[in-house]
């Protein structure tokens, strides 16, 4: 798996966060709800004592009662005969707030059968009753007055006050009779009740205009409002091939009037929270008191919201949409409809409104056989719940997005990154292991560019090894060239020997040769055994400076023709390694100066101590090392004496070099003049109280 693909699941783990969050506020809004349930229980509750105190004066409605249930006006009607002012009046279609007539407490025909269908609205502007009365599939037949008797279209309107029968049982109903008539307004005239006779007699308090509509009529009536709890009643009345047919509402009993109670709308509120409605219903359904109050802060306005803001109301609507569809399926509840079926309510839990909203409702009876109906609205609680929340998962979203990307972008540079490091590292070694060029430096200050410094070092490093083993093998090669050569013609001039004294020649020739041949190859081994033994030397603290004053003392006792000098301290300089290895490589640098030194000559050693490391100096009097050699003296088969390769293979430096890097120091070699006196300086530096020494050469 590729590292921008390891890095892309990494990231994907961070959508945890959000996902959590959305537990976390499902869990809350859970926990929210029934919470708030239980308050809004106990709200309802005093809602609903407060309401059965107010309502004790009103007649409850019964189910199954006819009723007649008037709108609440702001301002009142133009009777025009037209109906444009009427709440939810819509030309064209059948609004809503139509009501059908009543045919024996059955449904009325549909219009379309061709019957004569009754739809009628009621409003009250608190002063005024207000009816508007509208029948389709028949053409009027309007009144004649010269000719009264003639068939013509009227309506009937009855009027029962409150609480008439049981003051008074032989009080009469009130009740007028309206004739159609041509457009225009008409007035009521009295009738009598008994023989059902109209009089003569008009009441101006009973208006009305009739308007043809199609293939119907519609009439707008206005009359004094009637007192609370009154019977009203009404009947459309024309003849037919069949005799006198009507349609309207029953008579018997006449509906009762039913109307929302502003009085006990404004005593709800206090009782009432913010984001909340309460309804009071009749037991027939009826809502007779309804109120509403806004939510406590107002959506602001799209064009004041911020970049940030938008993202975190369009992720809030998200988390509402997510948050519902983990809520209980809501049940339905119209909230555009005066009467509400009582059997589709449920007691308590989520309820859906016709604009989708979902609210939190409780219901409680009320005295008298009424029930009061709170609702919460959702939104509150979800804000409490998800907005702050919503606004950080929402923050946390996009951070996370834009960390993805930047993993991605960082994964995708990384890679580039790499694939360029191991084409330069391909591009240095050929198909047969051969280091064939250098691999570039880099100058950054991270882990890729250490490595890649790190492989370029390795790669230099190889190269110059490559090049070591190279001359190694043609100084090999010339070293054993001469004593071969001088073995194999020394053979063959030896079987052409013909005295005695020659084949001596030859075989001390040979001989030599041989004795070449078993110097190189144990030089070679010494050097061998050495990077061997290192594995196996015993690391101990040592006294440096003792053991490099008694190796020269010693010096100087075996070479009476050097002056050997010895400089430096008698003890207290300590080091970790091996005191042998130490001496062995004092032996070899003073071997060297020996061979390089003229008679009498001055060997001086030095020994000084600084801070964090140790110097052995090993100077020598009378030899000078080339300017430009082209050559490190501290290889293998490297000797600078001229005239002198018998016995120096150029191994003796080469053993300094690899006990100095043992000892984790270095070795050069410099000329020098001091005191007067021309020489060559072999300096070996070593780190101070070191306790792991470099085992690799």
């Amino acid at each position: 798996m590729t590292l921008k693909r390891q890095l892309f699941i990494a990231s994907l783990l961070m959508l945890l966060i959000p996902w959590a969050g959305l537990q976390f506020v499902l869990e809350l809004d859970q926990a929210l709800r029934q919470q708030a349930l239980q308050q809004l229980q106990d709200q309802a509750d005093r809602l609903a004592q407060s309401a059965g105190d107010l309502s004790l004066g009103l007649p409850v409605v019964a189910p199954q009662t006819p009723a007649i249930y008037m709108e609440s006006l702001t301002s009142p009607i133009n009777l025009d005969g037209y109906g444009h002012d009427w709440p939810g009046y819509d030309e064209g279609e059948q609004s809503l707030l139509w009501q059908p007539s009543a045919y024996s407490d059955s449904e009325p025909p549909a219009q379309s059968s061709g019957k004569p269908t009754l739809h009628w609205q009621a409003a009250t502007d608190q002063r005024h009753l207000y009816l508007l009365i509208r029948l389709s599939n028949r053409q009027p037949e309007f009144f004649n007055p010269g000719a009264p008797d003639q068939p013509h279209d009227r309506l009937k309107l009855w009027l029962e006050p409150a609480d008439s029968k049981q003051l008074n049982p032989d009080a009469q109903t009130t009740s007028w009779l309206m004739r159609a008539s041509p457009p225009g307004t008409v007035y009521a005239t009295t009738t009598d009740t008994a023989n059902r006779e109209a009089s003569d007699t008009p009441d101006y308090r009973v208006s009305g205009h009739w308007t043809s509509m199609g293939n119907g009529w519609q009439l707008e009536l206005k009359l004094p409002k009637p007192p609370q709890g009154s019977r009203f009643g009404f009947s459309a009345q024309w003849r037919d091939s069949s005799g006198l047919a009507q349609a309207g509402t029953s008579t018997d009993p006449l509906p009762v009037m039913v109307e929302r109670q502003s009085g006990l709308e404004r005593q709800l509120i206090p009782g009432m929270s913010k984001g909340q409605i309460a309804r009071l219903i009749e037991p027939a359904g009826w809502v007779i008191a309804q109120q509403a109050t806004p939510s406590p802060q107002a959506p602001p306005e799209f064009d004041e919201l911020s970049p940030l803001q938008i993202v975190e109301h369009i992720s809030l609507n998200a988390l509402r949409a997510l948050v519902q569809f983990y809520q209980p399926k809501p049940a339905r509840l119209s909230i555009h409809t005066n009467r509400l079926d009582m059997s589709g309510i449920p007691e308590e839990g989520l309820v859906r409104h016709e604009d989708d909203k979902v609210w939190l409702m409780t219901s409680k009876p009320v005295f008298g056989g009424r029930t009061l109906v709170l609702e919460q609205s959702l939104d509150q609680l979800l804000t409490l719940a998800g907005s702050t929340l919503g606004s950080v998962i929402a923050r946390s979203t996009l951070i996370i997005i834009g960390l993805t990307l930047v993993l991605l972008g960082y994964a995708s540079w990384l890679s580039w990154r790499i694939a360029r490091l191991q084409r330069a590292v391909s591009a240095t070694i050929d198909q047969d292991g051969r280091i064939i060029g250098t691999l570039p430096g880099s100058g950054a200050k991270d882990e890729l560019g250490q490595l890649q410094n790190h492989f370029a070092q390795m790669a230099d490093r190889l190269h110059g090894y490559n090049r070591y083993l190279e001359s190694f093998s043609r100084r090999l090669s010339h070293e054993l060239k001469t004593p071969v050569a001088v073995v194999r013609s020394s053979l063959e001039n030896l079987s052409h020997a013909e005295t005695t004294e020659e084949r001596s020649q030859y075989i001390g020739r040979a001989t030599a040769g041989t004795e070449r041949l078993r110097q190189i190859l144990n030089g070679m081994s010494e050097a061998a055994r050495l990077e061997q033994s290192f594995d196996h030397a015993d690391k101990e603290a040592f006294d440096l400076a003792e053991v490099v004053s008694q190796a020269s003392a010693a010096y100087q006792t075996l070479d009476p023709h050097h002056q050997l000098i010895y400089t430096g301290p008698e003890s207290g300089i300590t080091l970790v390694g091996s005191p042998e290895l130490l001496v062995q490589m004092l032996d070899k640098l003073v071997d060297n100066a020996r061979d390089f030194t003229p008679e009498n000559g001055r060997i001086e050693i030095r020994l000084d101590q600084h801070t964090d490391q140790v110097q052995i100096e090993v100077f020598n009097e009378g030899s000078s090392l080339p300017a430009t050699s082209g050559v490190d003296i501290f290889e293998a088969f490297v000797s600078q004496r001229e005239g002198k390769t018998e016995g120096h293979l150029g191994q003796g430096l080469l053993i300094v070099r690899l006990i100095a890097d043992f000892f984790g120091g270095r070795v050069d070699a410099r000329n020098q003049h001091f005191n007067g006196i021309d020489g060559v300086s072999f300096r070996v530096i070593i780190p101070k109280l070191t306790d792991k020494p470099r085992t690799d050469p």
